[in-house]
């Protein structure tokens, strides 16, 4: 008979033994070696059953063992020390708290996903491990995070095939009492909840949960609750999952609920209320609506609530890819806010306004979530340097009249938490050299340019590290696609092949992502002759370990994998090229350090970052990509190998040939000059060049691809301006910035550029390098003031078209004014400070002390054609 429940019987600690529950419920075993090798040695075999997972280890380990352990002074003496360890960890000062700078009391930070560690199955992909790591990095680093998402019961999905390679999901129930969790009490001691309005007077309730990231709590929102409808339980179910209107309920319940979650925590534990709002990605861009709401309460009207949020809120967008930005009907979240749902006294037009698609090309109907994110935001970014870019180009439409290099989303570029990703062995070699301590400091604190320890280590000891973490990786492979192969329905006696599947001592390329179209799975298979002669060359073999999953409703992402699936099935090649199903944490951690070139071939620039090559890197894995992302800022042929792309009209037209040219320049790579270098062998019998290319790697790969430096660059760069911002911005000084923009808006249309002169003419002789020409330019400001706006002069070389490329801005100061026709005369100096095509024009920008940049408000006045010197000259 089948349970209709279950739940799991933990013994009773013994009381010596108490200090395990806090270390099991602490997460930072999941990147600490000390507190898993103790967990591991209170009972190996259940904690390989367990998968290493502490919570289900303490719930199945028998008393008996227990009262040994709770005897046993060896294991007591390590218990104290690795508790000791943790409560010196999460109390103790650290980077954030030796800052002289005034730094936020907290910032909250909301993310759909979070990937802390396996034994937490709260991710999909890439955005979820990177949440995850910020959350370390910021623990490791001690900045006040308070980290805030949703509790899936059923996950994102597992991932198994069938006999002939199509992609299956399985929804495995999770129950949070199994999972290293614990419920956030109210002050009477009943579980905290935080509860949605929604239409027709029903109500959405949701539990919280917490994970303890290291120093860092996490709140997870559940909806599966007894107060909940059967449609209002299932909110939560699983990750990306459901039609528009359940996603909708799940992004209100992260953005709303989350913030009044972080409000009851707060209150309940006397952390410091967030000073910054930090939103990675769209989906939790709600939270400023709620935010805005509060401040009803001060007095504030909508506007000035708005430039109070705005100051303290950052945004990062996390994709160039417009499918994967999340737009719902405007009817849709019409009907769940105003007078009969959520936020009742927001004017649901000022709601919708918010993520209108207002530029060229935009769809009225539609109701963009990153869009809403941008404009609630003062301060946004992208992942990578390119991304930064692709992001100003892709959102220049809500800034009309900029160029896209002033749209105001700047970039940075994401990084990995490297005690999460570093195999144990790979640590072990760097403490050899300069000690724990340091080794620890430099993978997580981070701050110096180059690993200069990696230097000292014999290029032998180099050599035997990858061959062993390539041959642990061949022992995983077989394990698991014995696993997948019983799953698909093969017999024992047909799977003795596997046995003889990868070689320790062949050059492995590793292949793990998320299977969208534009990551390109099968561009390997563009010729298949080709790729089984790269397999299957006599003196030079390559073997490849691919995984990955396709979302359940991308049909053209399973048909990858079944095509994938099919060319590794054949008897020909199967020792060569393995496909792992259901591939997740546990596995990439295997992964990363057991290969030896890490691929990567998407389509340009549509990779935001691509962090598991960093993860790769750190492991000693060379990469071998397309320079988008990350590799498109750090490449360097020290590193690595970059696949040529085929830019330019024609082949973005023609896709099928892009692919083709692409993969043929793969193959090139991959023969001429991957495989010979890593077979190659000096007088010492180790291939010299390909070692040295690892150790250049490490020397100055590792220390950029932190998240230590990551989460630095937010505290510097986002949010402590943030923080600062949010503290001026006091209820009067919001309702001024709030008045002060409407009355520019409404003043703006009167603004004019009349006239511009210089003190030479454009051609005459003082147009040579190092002169200085004075300007002179007359506006018309209409009811506004100088003090309202900043004239400038842009100068710079001039392309073909005879856009300023290169830029450089002058204020212009007022001379006189207002004359009889209410124009102001304005004076400054223009420098020729570069040769060749120059040319320059004028602009008016509305300017106040509060705005973070020019651009804030989309407002920008520039000559009419025939204005003055040919409104903009060329001096070529």
């Amino acid at each position: 008979m089948k349970a209709i429940r279950r739940f799991t019987v933990r013994p009773v600690l013994p009381e010596a033994l108490h200090p395990l529950s806090e270390l099991a419920r602490n997460l930072r075993w999941s990147w600490h070696a000390e507190t898993r090798d103790l967990f591991q040695s209170v009972d190996p075999e259940r904690w390989s059953a367990s998968g290493g997972d502490p919570v289900r280890l303490l719930g199945s380990v028998s008393t008996r063992r227990l009262a040994e352990l709770a005897e046993d002074r060896r294991f007591l003496r390590r218990l104290t020390a690795v508790a000791d360890d943790l409560r010196d960890y999460v109390t103790g000062d650290r980077w954030y708290q030796g800052q002289t700078t005034e730094l936020p009391a907290a910032v909250a930070y909301f993310s759909p996903e979070f990937g802390i560690t396996a034994a937490l199955p709260q991710y999909s992909g890439g955005l979820g491990i990177l949440a995850g790591d910020h959350l370390k990095a910021a623990s490791d680093l001690g900045v006040p995070l308070i980290g805030v998402g949703l509790l899936y019961r059923h996950g994102y999905f597992r991932q198994s095939l069938s006999r002939d390679g199509w992609q299956q999901e399985h929804y495995p129930v999770l129950d949070p009492h199994e999972l290293p969790l614990v419920p956030l009490a109210a002050a009477d001691g009943s579980p905290a909840q935080v509860d949605l309005a929604l239409p027709g007077g029903r109500r959405l309730h949701a539990r919280i949960w917490q994970a303890q990231v290291g120093r860092v709590p996490l709140l997870l929102l559940d909806s599966d609750v007894e107060e909940n409808d059967l449609g209002e339980r299932g909110v939560t179910d699983r990750l990306y999952g459901g039609g528009s209107e359940h996603r909708l309920l799940q992004e209100m319940l992260l953005g709303i609920g989350g913030v009044r979650a972080v409000r009851m925590y707060c209150r309940l534990t006397g952390h410091a209320g967030p000073e910054v709002f930090h939103t990675n990605e769209g989906h939790a861009g709600f939270l400023g609506l709620e935010r805005i709401a509060e401040l009803y309460d001060e007095g504030l009207d909508f506007d000035a609530g708005l430039e109070a949020v705005r100051s303290g809120t950052v945004f990062t967008t996390h994709t160039p890819v417009p499918a994967g930005i999340d737009r719902f009907d405007r009817e849709l979240v019409a009907r769940h806010f105003g007078p009969d749902a959520e936020l009742p006294r927001i004017d649901v037009g000022r709601i919708l306004g918010l993520g209108m698609e207002t530029y060229p090309g935009g769809d009225p109907n539609v109701f963009n979530m990153a869009v809403m994110g941008l404009r609630l935001a003062q301060r946004a970014n992208g992942v990578s340097l390119l991304h930064g870019h692709v992001s100003r180009e892709m959102f220049s439409g809500l800034w009309p009249g900029f160029d896209a290099d002033e749209v105001p989303i700047t970039s940075v570029t994401n990084g990995v938490h490297a005690p999460t990703w570093v195999a144990p062995e790979v640590f072990r070699l760097g403490a050899r050299q300069i000690g724990d301590e340091r080794t620890e400091d430099a993978m997580t604190v981070g701050g110096s340019d180059r690993w200069d320890a990696v230097g000292d280590i014999p290029d032998q000891d180099i050599w035997d590290l990858r061959r062993d973490l390539r041959e642990q990786l061949v022992m995983e492979v077989r394990e698991r696609l014995y696993a997948s192969w019983k799953q698909r329905g093969a017999g024992t006696a047909e799977l003795g092949w596997i046995e003889g599947v990868l070689d320790p001592d062949v050059l492995t390329i590793g292949f793990a992502r998320r299977v969208p179209s534009y990551k390109r799975l099968t561009l390997m298979l563009r010729d298949r002759d080709r790729l089984m002669d790269l397999l299957l060359h006599p003196e030079r073999p390559v073997q490849i370990v691919i995984a990955g999953k396709a979302h359940p409703a991308d049909d053209g992402g399973k048909r990858l994998i079944q095509e994938l699936v099919r060319f590794a099935d054949d008897p020909r090649v199967r020792h060569r090229i393995v496909f792992l199903p259901d591939y997740g944490m546990a596995m990439a951690q295997k992964l990363y350090p057991g290969c030896d070139v890490w691929l990567n071939n998407p389509l340009r620039p549509l990779e935001a970052c691509g962090t598991s090559g960093m993860k790769a890197a750190l492991n000693g894995c060379l990469n071998l990509s397309v320079l988008d992302g990350w590799w498109d800022e750090w490449f360097r042929p020290d590193f690595g190998w970059a696949i040529p792309t085929a830019d330019g009209t024609a082949m973005d037209e023609d896709q099928d040939r892009r692919d083709d040219v692409e993969a043929t320049a793969l193959y090139d790579l991959l023969e001429q000059r991957v495989a010979p270098r890593f077979y190659e062998r000096g007088q010492a019998g180790l291939p010299d060049r390909w070692i040295e290319m690892v150790r250049q790697t490490l020397t100055h790969l590792g220390p950029k691809v932190l998240a230590g430096r990551m989460v630095r660059e937010y505290v510097e760069r986002l949010y402590t301006p943030a923080a600062r911002a949010h503290r001026s911005l006091v209820p009067d000084v919001a309702r001024e910035l709030s008045e002060w923009k409407a009355r520019v808006r409404g003043g703006w249309h009167r603004v004019t550029v009349d006239h511009v002169e210089t003190s030479a003419a454009p051609m005459s002789t003082a147009a040579e390098l190092g002169a200085t020409l004075v300007l002179r330019v007359r506006v018309g400001l209409g009811d506004l003031v100088p003090d309202d706006v900043e004239v400038q002069a842009v100068s710079g070389r001039v392309d073909s078209d005879d856009r300023i490329t290169d830029a450089t801005y002058v204020p212009l100061k007022p001379t006189s004014g207002p004359d009889q026709e209410g124009r102001w005369s304005y004076e400054g100096p223009l420098s020729l400070d570069r040769t060749g095509s120059f040319g320059y024009t004028v602009r008016i920008l509305p300017a106040h002390r509060l705005l973070a940049t020019g651009a804030e408000l989309g407002l920008v006045v520039v000559p009419s054609e025939g204005v003055g010197e040919e409104a903009g000259v060329l001096m070529r």
